[in-house]
């Protein structure tokens, strides 16, 4: 009786589940219809399996519940379908199900142990239940295989309680993803992998260099940006779906730190509330600091800033990717910041305090702080280095960004070029042909004026010859390398820390002396850690000048933003401390007298830090005192 009992409400779930999946179906096509390859579609096993748990693993409890419970779900349903839904009815296959059930038992108790002590990121309500409903599908699993397996007699009674367990959790899962239970997320999630909005993070080395560069506009009248939920492509609300809401991004968000008033899990279920016309009543999890819960609400067609999301929010991300870089879902937060802030800028024009002074200096003189062109080069007339015309060549171009208008970072500036001079290198400036990138004008979401500024400056760049382009910039480094090629602009580009690494495995620059620090700590900026992925030359710098890098809890690809990034110190959103004081007491934890830098945003926003502090020396620095450079 049991078994029959069991292939009933398999097949009772797989028409719910069908239900489901075309109720939500239909929210996901109010979106727009972006070109989607349907073939990724084939290629989620081996996304599922290693690219998303590469993320879960970095948990190594979570990632051993996960393999128990979804692993042994995955085989469970599979086993159920052969089993029971074919009505084969064969012992092999019960065994096989006893051991999908037992390891699915372990994971899921695993998970609800963790829920005794859960951490403050985790939302509750219905995902508290989460636990508890998985825990009683791999009972009864575990139960009517064991049953099948030992031919034991039940009474009728007791076969109905089991198959109303199994009805039960199976429902969690059926019913999940067409009531918006915990649960949707295990088939949205399944169908974000297979349709990712970003594609080549799961390609070639070559293709994800990629997967960190914005979307260009087409900037015509339907593709300014979005103002609504349904002006997303329909492969972007289905990954708002697949949020777990663990809140791992709440956690490393800089601006939530800092009390300003953005926490991205809420933003994602923020949008998948506007997507559903419903409003955050029910979120269980962290509000934006200072918004209590219940104040937002959407339509698939009503504007999303105003009712959904306060203008605030959106300002208060530095775009630094910490979300990105620990969604276990791989849901892309900061390409919706920016496509929202695209709509404010281009159709509204408003961006709040200096924002938009910034945006105007740039479309006036095609710098951030209204400087003359000329100046951008003042700092090296002694230095004589030779100003690369049109038609001209050179071995390396040194571009230097905005930290040029800055006096502090023309100290960097400086220490570098004298330091390419040590190692013999050819190099030359622009002069005053250097223009802005457009990188500040691109996270504002002004997108017209980054797009006119990158072809302006990659007209100068094709003018002229050279074998490659070097810059202490990080921002204007990934601009160059990985957001120019979709206008049609590829040049061979390098961080200073990496041309600095090459010279000296090579044997063109050899400490000579000490650099005067024995050991430090080392900041990434994100722009060259998790946009570039490049964490390893820094450090191989500052160890072949005998310097020991005493490493932060967050270093490398998950370093804590400085707040310097996405135009944060411009739009200037209040919150309850400032985030480089949050990254310089990082710093002050490791007990290291200095903070090694390689980026002037880093460098200014670390240096404002007041009080006593570490000393702050970008890697240039150092270098060029131990090469006696300088």
């Amino acid at each position: 009786m049991l078994p029959q009992l069991v292939s009933t409400v398999f097949w009772l779930a797989v028409l719910a589940l069908g239900w489901g999946l075309a109720r939500r179906a239909l929210v996901w096509k109010k979106g727009r219809k972006p070109p989607v390859d349907m073939r990724g579609l084939l290629q989620i096993p081996k996304r599922y399996f290693v690219d998303l748990h590469d993320v879960v693993a970095r948990e190594p409890f979570v990632a051993r519940a996960h393999v128990g419970v979804a692993g042994g779900a995955i085989l469970a349903l599979a086993l159920i379908a052969l089993n029971y839904g074919l009505g084969l009815y064969l012992r092999v296959l019960d065994a096989a199900l006893l051991f999908a059930g037992v390891l699915m038992v372990a994971g899921a108790s695993a998970m609800a142990w963790r829920r005794r002590a859960a951490p403050a990121r985790l939302s509750r309500g219905p995902w508290s239940r989460l636990p508890f409903s998985l825990l009683l599908f791999a009972l009864a699993v575990s139960l009517t295989s064991a049953v099948a397996l030992t031919g034991t007699a039940l009474a009728p009674w007791l076969a109905g309680l089991i198959s109303l367990a199994f009805a039960a959790g199976a429902a969690e899962l059926a019913l999940g993803i067409g009531l918006g239970g915990p649960m949707k997320h295990a088939v949205a999630g399944l169908l974000h992998l297979g349709l990712h909005p970003r594609p080549e993070r799961f390609g070639t080395p070559a293709e994800k260099r990629f997967a960190t560069a914005l979307r260009p506009l087409t900037l015509t009248a339907d593709d300014m940006g979005v103002g609504k939920p349904a002006d997303f492509a329909w492969n972007k609300l289905l990954s708002f779906d697949a949020c777990v809401q663990c809140g791992k991004c709440e956690a490393a968000c800089p601006a939530f730190a800092a009390g300003q008033p953005l926490n991205p899990k809420k933003l994602i279920q923020d949008l998948v509330v506007g997507m559903s016309g419903s409003t955050d009543a029910a979120y269980a999890g962290s509000p934006y600091p200072g918004q209590p819960v219940g104040q937002h609400g959407g339509a698939p067609q009503l504007p999303i800033v105003g009712g959904l999301i306060s203008s605030d929010t959106l300002w208060s991300c530095t775009t630094c990717r910490a979300c990105v870089q620990e969604c276990p879902m791989l849901i892309e937060h900061v390409d919706s910041i920016v496509d929202m802030r695209r709509h404010l800028t281009l159709v509204g024009g408003v961006v709040p305090n200096k924002g938009n002074e910034a945006l105007d200096n740039l479309r006036d003189t095609d710098t951030v702080g209204g400087f003359p062109l000329s100046a951008r080069h003042h700092w090296a007339a002694d230095l004589n280095v030779p100003v690369l015309a049109a038609g001209e060549s050179t071995d390396w171009l040194v571009l230097v960004g905005e930290g040029g208008f800055d006096m502090r970072y023309q100290r960097t500036l400086r220490a570098f070029i004298k330091t390419l001079q040590k190692a013999g290198l050819k190099i030359a400036l622009l002069g005053a042909a250097e223009t802005d990138g457009g990188d500040l004008a691109r996270r504002l979401g002004d997108e017209a004026g980054f797009q006119r500024l990158a072809r302006q400056l990659m007209a100068t760049l094709q003018a002229r010859s050279f074998k490659g382009i070097v810059t202490a910039d990080p921002h204007l480094f990934h601009l160059l390398k990985n957001e120019y090629p979709a206008l049609g602009g590829h040049f061979t580009v390098l961080h200073h820390t990496q041309l600095l690494a090459e010279l000296m495995a090579q044997g063109s620059l050899k400490a000579t002396r000490s650099a005067g620090v024995d050991s430090l700590t080392y900041h990434d900026p994100c722009y060259l850690g998790r946009y570039g992925q490049e964490v390893d030359a820094p450090r191989a710098v500052l160890k072949g000048i005998g310097i020991k890098v005493v490493e932060m809890e967050r270093h490398g690809v998950r370093g804590r933003c400085c707040g310097g990034g996405g135009g944060a110190p411009f739009t200037d959103i209040p919150g309850s401390t400032r985030i480089p004081d949050i990254r310089m007491a990082d710093a002050k934890a490791t007990g290291a007298a200095v903070v090694a830098v390689a980026c002037p945003q880093c460098t200014a926003m670390l240096e404002g830090v007041v009080g006593p502090r570490p000393e702050v020396r970008d890697i240039a620095e150092l270098v060029a005192h131990a090469v006696e450079a300088v």
